[in-house]
């Protein structure tokens, strides 16, 4: 007999006071606590990525940084090789007229400037009171007078074998014009022969002038020695002639008055015979020789003026530098080798700047002479591979103003640092600019 028991039917659980029931209660404390979690674990990622970046940033502090260098690329061109110096233009025969014997001088209407020609008046002197010569001085005067007349003969001489080279020059020129026209030789050739014609032109006049010279010396001594004695009284003034033809250079003394032999009276000079007189350190002379090819410029005119060395003279000299160093310098003559129309304007005294050519190429490999240094017993360069310095030893040849020749050791197109400083090592990284 089945049971009449009912099952009990299911209650709603009665909730306390205090105690948190219901679905709903349980998920917002769930969602609070994943904040909770993720709040934390985003802290934890905030916290590790702030020290990556100071990690990083250490890193990077401590690596070395490029060192910033300039570069340049070895290159393919011209190079000279010259000496600069500061150089004078001077009269090349200059002649000064210096008093005959003591006396009243006249007042000298002459000018700087002012044309003379050949026995020309300078200047005259009105005789003084002379003492009577005794045995000594009648000795020492005749002796001065056999003296100028062997000067005289030796300035004839040499005029002579002046013009017999001359002569010769000419020829050779003749005999080179002919086999320049042939082609047998080159212009280069015609170019030294006619350089060599016009030395040996203006080396016969220069004998000639010292052949003047030699001439008045003479009459000098015989008028010392008393052999215008027996002129009348309106012919004793003494005159003064100009030795040559050409121009007022400078006048010594103006003013009338006494004077004694032997002073300084004027200047006289062809300002058309000009040539260039450069002192140069005797280190530097010794790479000079005669034609060696010479620019002229800094002397105010519209371009430079091509000349060669004349002469280097034998004897050097010694002048302080502007540092108070004394130097060791000899003189070196340098003839215009272009028409006078060229450098018509420069005159006797003037400064000019001289550019001595020594070598000069034009297919050189070559790079800034700041590129390289001394290593060791040679030369060395930085070669700049990728952004690395690498130290490479060169051979250099003709070093000019400013750039050096490269013989071996680097390629064409390779890029050198130029002035590295002391921060650039071999294999040390840098950043060119």
């Amino acid at each position: 007999m089945a049971s009449d028991t009912a099952l009990p039917l299911p209650t709603r659980p009665q909730s306390t006071p205090g105690s948190l029931a219901g679905p709903s209660d349980t998920a917002r404390h769930v969602a609070r606590e994943r904040r909770r979690t993720f709040a934390r674990n985003a802290r934890h990622v905030l916290f590790g990525l702030l020290a990556l970046g100071a990690a990083g940033g250490a890193v990077l502090a401590l690596r070395p940084r490029p060192v910033p260098v300039d570069v340049v690329h070895v290159t393919r061109g011209r190079l000279v090789v010259a000496i600069e110096e500061n150089g004078v233009a001077s009269v090349k025969d200059r002649f000064v007229v210096s008093v005959p014997v003591t006396g009243s001088l006249s007042r000298l209407l002459l000018e700087p400037g002012d044309p003379v020609n050949e026995g020309d008046p300078l200047a005259e002197i009105a005789p003084a009171l002379s003492p009577l010569l005794d045995e000594r001085t009648r000795a020492e005067a005749e002796a001065r007078l056999g003296a100028a007349l062997s000067a005289l003969g030796q300035a004839r001489a040499q005029a002579s074998r002046a013009r017999a080279a001359k002569e010769l020059a000419d020829q050779e020129l003749g005999r080179t014009q002919k086999l320049v026209s042939t082609g047998s030789l080159s212009q280069q050739a015609l170019e030294q022969a006619a350089f060599a014609a016009r030395m040996k032109a203006e080396e016969q006049s220069s004998a000639e002038f010292a052949g003047k010279i030699a001439v008045e010396e003479v009459r000098i001594a015989r008028v010392a020695l008393g052999g215008d004695g027996e002129r009348s009284a309106r012919d004793r003034h003494v005159g003064v002639l100009s030795p040559v033809s050409g121009h007022v250079l400078r006048v010594h003394q103006k003013s009338a008055g006494v004077v004694q032999a032997g002073t300084p009276l004027v200047e006289v000079g062809d300002p058309a015979a000009l040539e260039v007189v450069v002192d140069l350190l005797t280190t530097d002379a010794v790479h000079v020789q005669p034609g060696t090819p010479v620019v002229i410029q800094g002397w105010g005119g519209d371009r430079p003026v091509a000349g060669k060395v004349r002469r280097i003279e034998p004897s050097a000299f010694t002048r302080a530098s502007a540092l108070g160093v004394d130097e060791q310098r000899v003189n070196v003559v340098v003839a215009f080798t272009e028409p006078r129309e060229r450098w018509a304007a420069l005159g006797d005294g003037y400064r000019v700047e001289a550019r001595l050519v020594l070598w000069q190429g034009e297919n050189v490999v070559k790079v800034p002479q700041g590129a390289v240094f001394r290593h060791g017993n040679g030369w060395a360069v930085f070669r700049i591979d990728d952004g690395v310095a690498r130290l490479t030893t060169v051979q250099i040849g003709h070093r000019g103003e400013i750039e050096a020749e490269i013989v071996s050791g680097l390629s064409l197109g390779a890029t050198v640092a130029v002035h590295p400083g002391d921060r650039v090592k071999d294999g040390a990284t840098v950043e060119p600019r």
